[in-house]
């Protein structure tokens, strides 16, 4: 079983964090940010991972060091989680409707962390959330968990549809990308490795 679990305690924040990748999709998330509670489910939903989130953090100041740090350990999980990477598909790509929105994701489990995103969004928050830590969220998970991801906003008015397309887009193309193909033997890299 492909699965990790995390522990992290800093003076901002306290997490505990347990990812499957070869689940069904259950989760139990509280970070104490409703609306990125309701993104990490979707995560969690549509990549058929079983995630188990519990964050504390000061949010008496904003959500910033609970949301990055969130990603911080859900990256450094998911790289622990695949382990030797042996078998994957190493490519994931999608493109997801949102409504209005219209969100492409694109991944390669490189070892060689890299983020770029295209997005603009009209409001600073949904619900607690700060429109802006959506990209400091899939920076820390992309750095830590050895990613190369492109996400664009292809068309999109509604900054929550926005995100959530986002997130739906990041799950499946993850789903993808971590499958295990019997095609494949040993690491899929010229190199050998999937490393920096």
């Amino acid at each position: 079983m492909r699965s990790a679990r995390i522990e992290r305690e800093t003076a901002e924040t306290r997490i505990s964090l347990m990812i499957n990748i070869d689940g069904e999709g259950k989760t139990d998330i509280e970070t104490g940010v409703g609306f990125f509670d309701h993104m990490l489910t979707h995560i969690g939903k549509h990549s058929l991972c079983d995630l188990n989130v519990h964050v504390k953090g000061d949010l008496h100041i904003d959500c910033h060091h609970t949301v990055e740090d969130t990603g911080i350990v859900l990256g450094q999980a998911i790289k622990e989680a695949l382990g030797s990477k042996e078998g994957i598909t190493r490519y994931g790509h999608t493109i997801v409707p949102m409504e209005e929105a219209l969100i492409l994701c694109a991944i390669d489990i490189s070892g060689r962390p890299y983020f770029e995103m295209d997005a603009v969004f009209t409001n600073d928050r949904v619900g607690n959330f700060d429109t802006e830590m959506t990209e400091e969220f899939f920076r820390a998970v992309c750095i830590h968990a050895g990613l190369n991801m492109h996400i664009q906003v292809l068309k999109g008015k509604n900054n929550h549809h926005m995100i959530e397309g986002m997130c739906k887009a990041f799950a499946k193309a993850m789903l993808d990308a971590m499958s295990l193909n019997p095609r494949v033997k040993g690491v899929p890299s010229t190199k050998g490795m999937l490393e920096v």
